[in-house]
């Protein structure tokens, strides 16, 4: 496909720490959409998206193994940023808009049988979603239902988002079961 292969070759960013390399997944195929951040440098190392602890926990929440997530007719991984951005003082540092401006919107319409929106963190929950601005992550995401089932806003997996999951047992005991539910439904 001639869009991704533009994608991947992609050096807009000329001034990434770790210069331009654009991981995604895709496949016109898919039905699920993993709407997340930006790599990180783990995943940028090793060129696979979620290929490093916070993929683990993904996977868990969707209920599926390695095998079937990185399986690009199931799902397609378009991250808000798709190059490593770098990082900041407590974390990554928020993904280039220029990706989205440039491609994501091209992508998504090249997914012709999409069901289903994971938007992962903040970012992608903001631009699939496009909540009140004064909404919390937290609100957000306790208001899945509102979204359910075309889009599913999720915190990101990250381990550094252990006491979010603590703070709100809700996620685990209510969210999480519909999802896998759902994802298993959607897989072919």
């Amino acid at each position: 496909m001639k869009l991704l292969t533009q994608v991947r070759a992609c050096t807009l960013c000329q001034d990434l720490p770790l210069g331009p390399n654009p991981i995604l997944q895709f496949n016109p195929r898919a039905r699920i959409l993993i709407a997340g951040q930006a790599p990180g440098r783990i995943t940028h190392h090793k060129n696979r998206p979620f290929d490093d602890p916070s993929g683990d926990r993904l996977r868990n929440w969707l209920g599926v193994d390695r095998e079937t997530f990185y399986d690009e007719t199931q799902f397609a991984i378009i991250p808000m940023g798709f190059c490593f951005p770098g990082t900041a003082k407590n974390g990554d540092l928020p993904p280039k808009p220029v990706c989205a401006e440039t491609w994501r919107q091209k992508l998504i319409n090249n997914l012709p049988d999409l069901e289903l929106i994971l938007a992962i963190g903040r970012y992608a929950i903001d631009w699939h979603i496009q909540p009140e601005k004064k909404a919390t992550l937290t609100q957000i995401v306790s208001n899945w239902k509102s979204y359910y089932p075309d889009i599913t806003p999720l915190p990101h997996p990250s381990p550094r988002n252990n006491r979010w999951l603590k703070n709100n047992p809700w996620f685990e005991k209510e969210l999480l079961p519909q999802l896998k539910t759902q994802v298993s439904r959607l897989l072919y």
